[in-house]
């Protein structure tokens, strides 16, 4: 059998069964081999039904002796059976399952794993109503050999964990020789399990600590791999791209900086000159400047693209949204005009008429510097001589997208990337790996400082009533909610509900908008157009805004139940204003019920350093969004987890630049990347 082999040609995968696994994608042996499990049950002992504690997990396997069935509120299922072991009697409960009434029958043996509590009422002095594992046994089966540790899989209601665990061992018991993916000098200097043992080991481990071990090498190859990749690509674009080499910069250049209303910050002039210094360098640049909201990115992205054009280039600059684009736009027009730089503006939005003009425009060279969205990418997109590429909040984009933008050009572009998301270093490893970094903490001198506060909700009409004399005295608010629409799994208001609320009382009369990321695109558009344009005053919103439209008036926010969003969000929001000359409030409305939803609120208040809110939103939160987001266009992280597998991730990173500094690892880790990862990089593949 081969990895590549469809999971069809496994026993007990029909038509229906592939189909479901497919929707898991599980399409291949090697899928489902890396399909690994979320958590493990220790079901190495069972125990007698006489023996159990309440409270204390614990494996027991008994015949069933009575079954009942008997409705709850609302048409609820309870089925229940009580099991015998000779030792004693122990209750069994199931809710709204009602499949297994067909399959539970009296005289059947089952093997339950959970944790008991006393009984009440009825037979028996336990009951066990949450269970880690259900298993019903066949005629002859013996429940030791369901006793072991466990393992516990992403499961449905048509693919259960017995399901799993057979195909896995069948899938395991043919699995061919594996080739390894890392060199057999890192897998000796990092004491690493051979390939084959760890997928037998993850799946169906002896002990503990030959799981551990599993686990470990599993985690470093996947994490050695994608540094391996990300390394490559840097080393190639300065090895074997034939890069832009810029001139020092010139009387434009110059001019357009002393004509900047403000000096640039030390950390903006150190920054400047790393770019400077990329460009000159007859390798392309490849560069992240990592700034916290509101330090001043765009300006030195503009600097770098009036030195692109000084010196008979193009640059494109790429953003996220349309609204954003046009923003750009209008700034880098208005500042650029006076010097004769020409700048375009190109998005999906665009007439046919308007696109096809400006694809001509930027073939003939028509155009200096090009500001857009997506449709930058798109293949009717041609540059003349495009030498410098932007992206801005680069975590929305992918490698993938950014690649296709580097490929508009006859020459490889210098690379320029940006985003306001601060990521501990540590974390760009893994992101931004196959770029330098540049970091801008400093804000800009006239940066208003945002006054944060927690309140509780008790304290809305309060809020609301100062919201709506800053609206009166000329300012603009926004108001952020964790929910588009109301739904029965929470009792939180809604985006809707709030934007209702609102403006039908304390706002009525008050011109109030709503945008949320199920609206068109267009909608959404025109509504954060308005709020611009001053249009709308009170701007009722979900997290849209996080990366949105700089609006100087805006200088006043409430996040409603901001317990719910992570820290590096909620920076990311408040970063929405205090960009004018107002004095600007946050107010973060939250109950704060548990201890580390209280001291996260608190940090937010008495901080206001995106860097250390991001080291402590790691800390406090662990990595499922924060991660999520930043992961976007890298390779599914199966069974790694960042941050906590940090210690793995540097000596996985150290091991990367170990096997790329030798010819020998160089011809090993090739191929390797080409068969594990492909498409994910292009860039590879093509050398």
């Amino acid at each position: 059998m081969k990895l590549t082999d469809s999971v069809q040609y496994l026993k007990g995968v029909g038509p229906k069964k592939k189909a479901e696994l497919n929707k898991l994608g599980i399409a291949t042996v090697y899928d489902l081999l890396t399909y690994f499990p979320r958590t493990y049950e220790d079901q190495s002992m069972l125990t007698h039904i006489a023996d159990l504690h309440a409270g204390e997990t614990a494996t027991v396997s008994g015949t069933i002796v009575n079954l009942h069935e008997q409705s709850g509120r609302r048409g609820l299922s309870i089925l229940t059976a009580f099991l015998n072991d000779g030792t004693g009697i122990l209750q069994v409960t199931w809710f709204n399952q009602k499949y297994l009434k067909n399959k539970l029958k009296t005289g059947r043996r089952v093997f339950v794993s959970g944790k008991p509590t006393y009984a009440f009422g009825g037979q028996g002095q336990f009951a066990m109503s949450q269970l880690h594992y259900f298993q019903i046994l066949d005629k002859d089966e013996k429940p030791e050999g369901l006793c072991g540790i466990l393992p516990v899989y992403p499961a449905t209601e048509r693919l259960n964990q017995k399901f799993f665990r057979t195909l896995m061992e069948e899938a395991l018991s043919e699995l061919p020789e594996l080739p390894e993916l890392i060199p057999e000098d890192i897998g000796r200097a990092y004491h690493l399990m051979g390939r084959a043992a760890a997928l037998r080991a993850i799946h169906f481990p002896p002990d503990g600590e030959t799981l551990k071990k599993a686990r470990y090498r599993l985690a470093f190859s996947e994490l050695y791999l994608i540094q391996c990749g990300l390394l490559l690509l840097k080393k190639q674009s300065q090895e074997t791209d034939l890069g832009i080499r810029f001139q020092p910069n010139g009387p434009l250049v110059k001019k357009v900086t002393a004509n900047l209303p403000f000096t640039l910050t030390n950390d903006q002039q150190r920054t400047w000159q790393e770019i400077c210094r990329d460009m000159e360098r007859p390798v392309t640049m490849r560069r992240l400047v990592q700034g916290d909201v509101g330090s001043g990115k765009t300006v030195i992205a503009m600097l770098a693209l009036v030195k692109a054009v000084e010196n008979g280039w193009q640059g494109a600059m790429m953003a996220p949204t349309e609204i954003l684009a046009s923003q750009h736009y209008e700034n880098l027009s208005r500042q650029l005009a006076p010097f004769g730089i020409r700048v375009g503006f190109l998005s999906g939005h665009l007439t046919p008429a308007k696109r096809r003009t400006m694809y001509e425009t930027i073939a003939k060279h028509e155009v200096d510097i090009v500001i857009g969205t997506h449709a930058l990418i798109q293949d009717a997109v041609h540059f003349a001589r495009l030498g410098l590429v932007i992206t801005d909040e680069q975590h929305r984009f992918g490698i993938a997208q950014r690649a296709e933008l580097e490929k508009k050009g006859t020459h490889v572009p210098d690379v320029l990337v940006m985003t306001a998301t601060p990521i501990p270093r540590t974390m760009t490893l893994t992101v931004y790996g196959d770029l330098d970094v540049s970091l801008i903490k400093q804000l800009p001198p006239g940066r208003q400082p945002i006054r944060t506060f927690v309140r509780r909700p008790d304290r809305r009409e309060l809020i609301y009533n100062y919201v709506r004399s800053q609206i009166e005295a000329g300012r603009q608010a926004y108001v952020v909610c964790p929910l588009i629409e109301m739904n029965e799994e929470s009792d939180l208001p809604s985006a809707e509900e709030v934007y209702d609320e609102l403006r039908w009382g304390i706002f009525r009369g008050i011109p109030c908008g709503l945008v949320h990321g199920r609206l068109p695109a267009a909608e959404k558009e025109r509504v954060m157009q308005e709020f611009y344009e001053n249009k709308i005053k009170l701007l009722v919103s979900t997290t849209v805004i996080e990366v949105g439209v700089n609006v100087p008036n805006a200088s006043i926010m409430v996040i409603e139940h901001a317990e719910r969003f992570g820290l590096a969000q909620l920076h990311q929001l408040r970063g929405r204003i205090g960009r004018g000359p107002y004095a600007s409030y946050c107010i973060l409305v939250s109950e704060g019920k548990t201890e580390n939803a209280r001291e996260r609120l608190k940090i937010m208040a008495t901080t206001s350093d995106g860097f250390k809110l991001a080291e402590e939103d790691l800390r406090l939160r662990g990595p499922g969004q924060f991660f999520g987001s930043l992961q976007h266009g890298l390779p599914d992280l199966k069974i790694a987890r960042v941050p906590e597998d940090i210690d793995i991730l540097l000596a996985a990173h150290r091991a990367a630049e170990a096997t790329l500094q030798s010819q020998g690892g160089l011809d090993f880790i090739r191929p390797v990347l080409a068969l594990q990862y492909k498409e994910k990089f292009l860039h590879i593949m093509e050398t």
